[in-house]
């Protein structure tokens, strides 16, 4: 009798062992993963208050609720999908699914730069906050990267084995951010606004607010504080019923984190007297402080204390999460050929994405080092430049995601004929998120704080990437025509 499936070679049976450790991640795990990647208390030490500097000032509650409701359309067409579809390469594989091939090859290297950025970028931000710590508490001078370089050591570590142990050390850093967080939101509630002198004022909420200043400026800021909800597909393979918790963890991640983000700036606004709050951040020596001299003023220099050491492990369980969005999408590219075959395998008894690891830690160390040696300030540098750029190539994956839903949907009729989720939402969601990446391009310098060839040099390498990848598809179809007709599939 014959049959249509070939026999699995040598190479297909040794990659079919390699595989991630099935059952390990329920709702809860996959959302502490993708909220840690958030990072809610840096969203709100680092970025709700210069989107007020720079941005639509008391507006930005309603412009963090847009921002939400948008992610929110946005998650129907791609949760759609993910009950249909499980892999760990995520967008590279809706991509590849939806719009061939090609186009998938450029998602996935462009989502290998994008989350690289993002991570490593992020290693700036960990290093400042410790080193200022250190220096304001025991008046030590120690130099950032040390800091940064023992921080990748830490990650390296729990990357490189079974993922449970990520999941354990994420909820608890999670849990303490969100809370001291929430208790500092309280307490300006019970006491008022304007440090305590008068009431709370809905004006943070209304029409008026939201249009003040530059809404499109606020918007960028508030989009790039929800980078990394979109990370729940990458742990499908790793869920307990993946067509589930996917979508379940992507819908809690983005209302847990869009009613999280809009409550407490609403607050923070009310804080400082929303009629006060551009002139007040400006007059700040450092915008990021804004934060803590609300937390000073309502509960007392102790509890900010707290708070700075929350916002350090607040960064490093952000980094941790990015660093194991990477592993696991370079371990799904080396599976599928589109990175060496031995990127696509895992540990033995962890069962863990290991090389992956060790090289996303590998990369880290030496970009790293390129700043160190360049003299490069960690903050003005490493951190803006590179979360910025990892910004970009995440909306730009967002939104071709988007419109492969659209696709996918129109080939296979018979999985989903609800046109609200596989045509309206996606369509409506993907015109948004272009919109929202040919703005953030346009006004990259006063996203970056730079002007000169940086403007032009970071975005294209966005570009560059996506070009290597559909280069590299097409590499893989002369070399191997069957694993080129699989690439993106569903695994069961």
């Amino acid at each position: 009798m014959s049959t249509d499936i070939p026999s699995p070679t040598a190479n297909e049976s040794t990659r079919s062992e390699h595989q991630l450790r099935r059952g390990s991640l329920g709702v809860f795990g996959v959302t502490f993963f993708v909220i840690s990647a958030a990072a809610p208390l840096t969203a709100m030490a680092g970025g709700a208050p210069v989107a007020m500097l720079l941005g639509n000032g008391p507006g930005v509650p309603g412009a963090y609720l847009l921002t939400a409701i948008t992610l929110l359309v946005f998650a129907v067409g791609y949760t759609a999908m993910a009950r249909h579809h499980t892999s760990t390469g995520a967008f590279y594989s809706y991509v590849t699914r939806g719009l061939r091939q090609q186009l998938g090859g450029a998602a996935a290297y462009l989502a290998l730069l994008s989350y690289n950025a993002m991570q490593i970028g992020l290693w700036g931000l960990f290093g400042a906050a410790v080193a200022g710590f250190f220096t304001d508490e025991f008046d030590l001078d120690v130099k950032w990267w040390i800091f940064v370089l023992i921080g990748i050591a830490i990650v390296a570590v729990l990357g490189y084995r079974q993922i449970d142990l990520s999941v354990k050390v994420l909820s608890v850093l999670v849990a303490a951010e969100f809370l001291v967080v929430i208790i500092l939101a309280v307490v300006i509630a019970i006491k008022g606004g304007d440090f305590g002198t008068t009431s709370l004022s809905i004006t943070p909420l209304t029409p008026s607010a939201l249009t003040t200043g530059s809404l499109p400026i606020a918007l960028l800021f508030c989009f790039a504080s929800f980078v990394g909800f979109e990370a729940t597909s990458i742990y499908s393979e790793e869920a307990k019923d993946p067509k589930r918790t996917v979508p379940r963890a992507t819908f809690l991640a983005v209302g847990t984190i869009g009613i999280v983000y809009t409550a407490v700036t609403f607050l923070m606004v009310n804080g400082a007297g929303v009629g006060n709050i551009p002139d007040y951040i400006a007059q700040l020596a450092d915008p990021t402080s804004f934060l803590f001299e609300l937390s000073n003023s309502y509960i007392g220099p102790w509890y900010t204390t707290i708070m700075r050491i929350l916002f350090i492990t607040s960064v490093f369980a952000a980094v941790l999460a990015f660093h194991n969005a990477v592993a696991r999408y370079t371990y799904a590219l080396g599976r599928e050929g589109l990175l060496p075959n031995h990127l696509g395998r895992t540990h033995r008894a962890h069962q863990s994405p290991h090389v992956g690891s060790v090289v996303q830690s590998a990369v880290a160390f030496v970009v790293v080092m390129i700043f160190v040696l360049a003299g490069q300030d960690p903050i003005l540098a490493l951190f803006t430049w590179l979360t910025n750029l990892g910004t970009l190539g995440v909306i730009a994956l967002m939104a071709s995601a988007s419109f492969a839903v659209v696709a996918f949907f129109l080939r296979h009729r018979d999985l989903d004929r609800n046109a609200l989720r596989t045509l309206v939402a996606p369509v409506v969601a993907g015109v948004a998120l272009v919109a929202i990446l040919i703005y953030a391009i346009s006004n990259f310098g006063l996203l970056i704080s730079s002007g000169g060839v940086l403007v032009w040099l970071l975005p294209s390498l966005l570009l560059v990437a996506a070009v290597l990848g559909a280069i590299a598809s097409v590499v893989l179809r002369s070399h191997s025509p069957q694993r080129y007709a699989e690439m993106g599939r569903h695994r069961e």
